[in-house]
């Protein structure tokens, strides 16, 4: 497989996301950042009051009660990367197989380097698979994708978040409770929601994207629905109006827009569900026609991307090839020469000749990591202001060493568990993904395959089945 981390130590400097803040912030290099709270270690937010953090997030209206992380230990403050990198990987030296890694694209280079495996949220879970003897999975994301390792790893083995404080706004733009209060207003415009109409489809089946919580993944299995990626997302919505007449879908109203469009239902049948309006804030007629129900939730990274950017790249450099994520608003995928996963713009920029160049329109870690292991392309971010994610950057090498150190003592921290009762149909729902595969080999506009995998650092065994 791939090496993931190149061993070159300036190309990691080149990539460091954290090391172009700490210049700008310091005046040693030009540039701007969207908040000069980032140069600050994230255990100064750990203990301040409860919200995403500085990045695309930090305007977001975080959930009461959203998980907190307690006081990282002094020594793991103060000690310097240097140290750090020495801590983590002696700790990994003693662990062996007995733990492994899981880097997300959006991660900072400080602790992707460290990584067994990376990829997007549903690779790494995969990937977990692979290692099934190891005692712990530390996955270096945010809480959702944790969630999701330990949905599909085995009951012994113990899944850890290093900074509990790693969630995801867009995630939680759509809770429980919520959900089913739509579920339930729904039922008064469409009758009995698990009775087939005439044409043999029940009126509406709930789908949620990837990057939302186990329980709505929970959800979604109860209410026959499926969880989808932003590779597989047409296939899914095919396959959902296949059993149902119309869609509810949730968190992500951008990759529900731009997926269904580009299978050809009109923005009209597309109405929004605002949670706080009676009826979602549309009339019973308006959802009568219906074939998507989109929810309003966002991503905050992706919604920075704009129309304009796009246009100031084309006019600074001819010829270049405009890639965002579709997560992005509609008018900037439409914008955009193509449209696709993570794993998606990884795999194009790889495969294009030497001299491409590329604006991507995506997390700033992936787009500086990708930029400096393809000097043969020039590659640069669409929004010029430095505006990581807010909860991935929450992840640092201080939680990664605590968290391994404490595993070398025999001590689980920030162990991730999904109660029995929610984990069950949220299996099933994921199961549901599992079999919605792309048909041929070709990517589409939205992505690849279902579940590509995971670029690793050591061979992989045989994949077993996630557990009943």
């Amino acid at each position: 497989m791939t090496i993931v981390t190149p061993p070159v130590r300036d190309i990691r400097l080149a990539a460091s996301v954290d090391r172009s803040i700490r210049l700008i912030s310091t005046g040693k290099a030009t540039g701007s950042t969207c908040a000069p709270e980032l140069a600050d270690g994230p255990w100064e937010f750990d203990r301040g009051p409860v919200a995403y953090g500085p990045g695309a997030s930090q305007g977001d209206v975080i959930p009461t009660g959203a998980p907190r992380q307690g006081a990282l230990p002094e020594a793991y403050r103060t000690a310097t990367n240097d140290e750090l990198h020495a801590r983590i990987r002696a700790a990994k030296a003693t662990l062996g197989d007995r733990v492994v890694i899981l880097g997300h694209f959006y991660q900072r280079d400080e602790v992707v380097q460290h990584a067994d495996f990376v990829g997007d949220s549903f690779q790494l879970a995969n990937a977990a698979l692979t290692k099934p003897d190891a005692e712990a999975i530390v996955f270096c994301g945010v809480h959702f994708m944790a969630e999701t390792a330990d949905l599909l790893s085995r009951p012994e083995q113990a899944v850890i978040l290093p900074n509990l404080a790693a969630g995801c706004s867009m995630a939680d733009m759509a809770d429980e409770s919520s959900v089913e209060e739509c579920w339930e207003q729904l039922a008064t415009v469409y009758g009995d929601l698990d009775t087939p109409g005439a044409d043999g489809r029940v009126p509406v089946i709930p789908v949620t994207y990837m990057n939302s919580s186990a329980a709505l993944k929970g959800f979604v299995g109860r209410h026959g629905g499926i969880v989808c990626t932003s590779s597989n997302a047409r296939t899914v919505l095919e396959q959902a109006f296949e059993r149902g007449q119309r869609v509810l879908f949730f968190p992500d109203q951008h990759l529900g827009r731009n997926t269904a469009k580009a299978m050809g239902v009109p923005l009209e049948q597309m109405p929004m569900w605002n949670p706080r309006r009676p009826l979602g804030g549309s009339s019973a007629e308006q959802l009568e026609d219906a074939r998507v129900i989109l929810w309003h939730g966002f991503c905050s990274v992706h919604k920075r991307f704009t129309v304009e950017q796009i246009e100031r790249a084309r006019a600074e450099h001819p010829g270049v090839q405009v890639i965002v994520h579709p997560e992005c608003p509609m008018p900037v995928v439409d914008a955009a020469d193509a449209a696709g996963s993570t794993d998606f713009i990884v795999k194009a920029i790889a495969a294009a000749p030497a001299g491409t160049t590329f604006a991507i329109g995506t997390e700033i870690n992936l787009v500086q990591r990708l930029a400096a292991e393809n000097p043969q392309h020039e590659i640069f971010c669409l929004d010029p202001v430095v505006c990581p994610c807010s909860t991935m950057y929450r992840i640092h090498p201080g939680y990664l060493a605590w968290v391994l150190e404490e595993l070398v003592e025999g001590r689980v921290v920030n162990r991730i568990q999904v109660a029995d009762e929610v984990a069950a149909p949220a299996r099933l729902a994921l199961e549901r993904m599992l079999a919605a595969k792309p048909q041929g080999s070709a990517p589409e506009r939205f992505g690849g395959s279902a579940a590509p995998a995971a670029t690793s650092t050591s061979p992989a065994t045989a994949t077993p089945e996630p557990r009943a």
